[in-house]
């Protein structure tokens, strides 16, 4: 199986249920910080997941919802989303911005923390993915694009338990509740998985606890959030080198933010964010000798978040700012300081009685330690008919580089402090098919032509790694999502992207600019016995600039009553060896399977 199957194409990303989705879609309000529009009404290739969607796909975890996404390149070191990165077309991991609830879950140490999310899918009502350049929507890292994932928000009160097991000593409980009244509402959430890992010093153990609330004060909206992750592995051959493998790692992520919402006047909303995230990372080279050799490190950012958006006779009007500190003490890195200051302002016309719409927007941001930089953006929308839509988008993005890309230091890698930001022009171009009982789709061609792209490289094997600006790295290519359904009782759907990547260096080995994937075709299959029983077959292919393809096919037959549930999941299921970074074998045939008890 190393070449994908061209049948393939009829199918998709994503298990739809036996609701109406088309209308399910139109229904979506794309949570901008400022501007906020239906998904028909965003000139940018979107692709939305909601809360029924996600409990039909073979995943237990959030990196494992993100594989089944087209355009989006999820790169996991071992299994479940105990370490994973995201891409979105051709990008690295540094390059795009994770937020719940639009708070962003950036790391100025490694964007390999990005992903080290304190909740449950279960905690999810929607996941929204916007590809392109979003810098000047949500600001640093929104290089290649966004993913925002959107809480539950309970109305109703409840306690749920769940349990799952399967192969390799997996186990897992969780707990949830809500509690809601006229003027309040609370939804808590706790959860442990374990395993005993695919293979040697691959276990893993992940603690989450989640909380939300909701008050309706005279002043507006009170939301508050809290979440915590501890997250301890054995991290065989994760990192230097295959032959590491007594490697282990344990990380603690924390994140609060409170979130005040008004409406002074009848067509003004004005959001007020405080928010605070703390991470640390220690890591161990060798598990039965800690004190050979270990990296701690520790990091905090604290900011405030104002957005305001106006409705008026010219359109709407969204601005904002957005100001942090961060400290970071680390026994590899440092102790560093750094403050971002951040304005955004953006203006939506509408015209040809609301058919064309056109969207400019600015951001302008200082780095205590990179100065300020300018960067614009156009949004171009056109309702064709109630069915068709078209769309295009440019703008300039940018990403400063990490701390682990400036100052890291061991006997193989070695950072560079001369480091500059790297920065890119995007463009896009496709179309929406919207509004259709039967068919969906998005089609967009791509095109993103950076400058000073920073990837860690070395001119012969055994030279140490270097992060490095490569003069230029551009990304072109299409990107194609589909959904039918002919009937009731089934969805098929297809994904496809194509990304043609150039190199304009002189530079040797790369380690992950050119990683990237050529073709990515996704595919699903979704059949519903009943109104309870559903059973989808989801397939990947993935063909990698520098690495071998392959072929997986997973499958959930699932089953959720008003009270009981429980789920069935193969991954795997013609046991495939194949790696998604460069290092590391992923797991091979796997059972996985929970029950879940709710009581209102």
């Amino acid at each position: 199986m190393n070449r994908f199957f061209p049948v393939c194409l009829l199918f998709t990303i994503t298990a739809f249920g036996q609701q109406d989705s088309a209308k399910l879609l139109q229904q979506v309000v794309i949570q901008g910080n400022r501007i906020q529009t239906g998904f028909d009404e965003t000139a940018a290739h979107v692709v939305v997941l909601k809360a029924n969607e996600l409990k039909q796909l073979p995943a237990i975890s959030v990196s494992d919802v993100l594989h089944y996404i087209p355009g989006v390149d999820i790169r996991q070191r071992g299994a479940n989303g105990i370490q994973a990165d995201a891409g979105i077309r051709g990008s690295t991991f540094d390059q795009v911005l994770i937020l719940i609830n639009g708070i962003k879950i950036s790391d100025a140490q490694t964007g390999h923390h990005s992903l080290n999310l304190p909740i449950d899918i279960d905690n999810i009502e929607r996941i929204e993915i916007l590809k392109g350049p979003a810098a000047r929507i949500f600001g640093q890292n929104a290089f290649a694009g966004a993913i925002n994932i959107i809480t539950k928000n309970p109305d109703k009160a409840f306690i749920k338990l769940q349990a799952i097991g399967g192969g390799n000593g997996l186990g897992g409980f969780r707990i949830s509740a809500a509690q809601t009244s006229e003027k309040v509402k609370h939804y808590l959430s706790a959860s442990r998985d374990f395993s005993d890992g695919y293979q040697y010093n691959t276990a893993y153990q992940i603690n989450n606890f989640f909380y939300q609330s909701q008050v309706n004060t005279t002043a507006g909206k009170l939301n508050v959030l809290a979440g915590y992750t501890n997250r301890v592995f054995g991290a065989n051959g994760f990192y230097a080198s295959p032959a590491a493998t007594e490697q282990h790692e344990a990380i603690q992520t924390s994140l609060a933010a409170i979130t005040l919402q008004t409406q002074p006047a009848q067509k003004v909303t004005l959001n007020h964010r405080v928010y605070w995230r703390r991470n640390q990372d220690e890591y161990i080279y060798n598990r039965f000798n800690p004190t050979a050799y270990r990296n701690f490190h520790l990091n905090n950012t604290v900011g405030y978040e104002a957005n305001a958006s106006f409705t008026h006779n010219h359109g709407s009007t969204g601005i904002g700012i957005d100001v942090n500190q961060l400290w970071l003490r680390s026994t590899n890195l440092g102790n560093r300081e750094r403050i971002v200051a951040t304005l955004f302002a953006e203006h939506r016309i509408e015209l040809l009685n609301k058919r064309l719409s056109i969207t400019p927007g600015v951001q302008f941001n200082y780095y205590s330690d990179f100065g300020s930089n300018f960067f614009p953006g156009l949004d171009v929308g056109l309702a064709i008919n109630q069915h068709l839509a078209a769309f295009a988008n440019v703008g300039y993005t940018y990403r400063v580089p990490t701390y682990t890309d400036l100052y890291y230091s061991d006997p193989a890698n070695l950072g560079n402090p001369n480091l500059l930001p790297e920065y890119a022009l995007s463009y896009e171009a496709g179309l929406k098919l919207i509004d259709s009982k039967i068919l969906q789709g998005q089609l967009s061609y791509f095109v993103r032509n950076g400058k000073r792209i920073i990837d860690w490289t070395k001119a012969q094997p055994a030279d140490p790694w270097r992060p490095d600006n490569l003069i230029g790295v551009n990304m072109q290519g299409i990107d194609l999502s589909l959904t039918l359904k002919p009937a009731r009782y089934m969805a098929v759907t297809a994904g496809y992207t194509y990304i043609d990547a150039d190199k304009v260096s002189d530079l040797g080995f790369s380690r992950y600019a050119f990683e990237n994937l050529k073709h990515q075709v996704q595919g699903g299959l979704t059949l519903f016995y009943s109104n309870s029983i559903s059973h989808a077959i989801n397939y990947r292919y993935c063909d990698r600039a520098n690495l071998p393809d392959y072929n997986l096919v997973d499958t959930r037959l699932a089953w959720q009553g008003k009270t009981f549930g429980a789920f069935a999941d193969l991954t795997n299921v013609f046991n495939v060896s194949y790696k998604e970074t460069n290092l590391v074998t992923m797991p091979g045939r796997w059972f996985k399977a929970g029950v879940s008890y709710r009581f209102e």
